[in-house]
């Protein structure tokens, strides 16, 4: 799944006229080299999510013949749903056998998303997130198996989940990198969190406070390898690096 449906504040005047996934990064959509990156490690089926701009990503999705592979749009112009409720809301494609592999169209990469996937079966996790050591204020924190424990907010000193002690040390503090790998049957906890927000048939609530609220729970995992190129465009001073490196 690839989030695009996102409203590109940070990007703009750029997303004035367009949605953030068909902002050009050296003369090609982000949207493009992420959907090529996904087809060059194997990915052949494809849903995105679409909101600011959305009948421009369906239209240059079709434009392009679904460049060779089966995409979804999962349309959510209604209600921007954020990341959990985005996964939520396409569940009908993704809920089957296997894990599917979570990708925000803004970030751009070189990983090699097969090892990344394959990583995750090895482990039989519940979700796998791509984490980096990077300054940040906010971290995930994982313990010497590399699962998540809690997180922390360094600017406040708010740790959660709730009860969690913290001591510095005892904890790799980790960013989180836009990429994560989900095995299906993480939907029923995912449904139960949202209802505890509203019971509403669709609710908006961000992932990240998810897996937090629930890593006693499930198994998730970091995953931080070091020999790949990573680049946030959701900025103008990132768009510009990631700009030098492409082309």
């Amino acid at each position: 799944m690839i989030f695009a449906a996102g409203l590109g504040t940070r990007l703009r005047p750029l997303t004035n006229d367009r949605p953030k996934a068909l902002v050009e990064v050296a003369g090609k959509p982000m949207l493009r080299r992420v959907i090529e990156n996904l087809v060059k490690h194997g990915f052949d089926d494809i849903v995105i999510n679409v909101h600011h701009f959305g009948d421009k990503i369906i239209d240059y999705v079709a434009q392009n013949d679904n460049f060779g592979v089966n995409i979804h749009i999962s349309d959510e112009r209604g209600l921007l749903l954020d990341t959990g409720g985005g996964i939520l809301k396409a569940r009908e494609w993704l809920c089957g056998d296997v894990p599917f592999l979570v990708h925000n169209a803004d970030i751009l990469t070189d990983l090699n998303l097969r090892n990344f996937y394959d990583y995750h079966c090895r482990h039989q996790a519940d979700a796998t997130l791509l984490t980096k050591e990077r300054v940040t204020a906010r971290y995930l924190l994982f313990d010497a198996n590399s699962r998540l424990s809690g997180w922390i907010n360094k600017s406040t000193g708010q740790v959660l989940p709730e009860g969690m002690e913290y001591h510095p040390g005892d904890f790799s503090e980790m960013a989180f990198g836009g990429v994560h790998v989900i095995s299906p049957r993480i939907f029923p906890a995912l449904e139960e969190y949202a209802h505890g927000i509203s019971a509403d048939d669709e609710v908006k609530f961000s992932i990240i406070p998810f897996y937090v609220a629930m890593c006693r729970r499930l198994k998730i995992m970091s995953y931080a390898p070091s020999d790949y190129r990573w680049f946030d465009v959701g900025k103008p001073e990132t768009l510009a690096l990631a700009a030098e490196a492409f082309k």
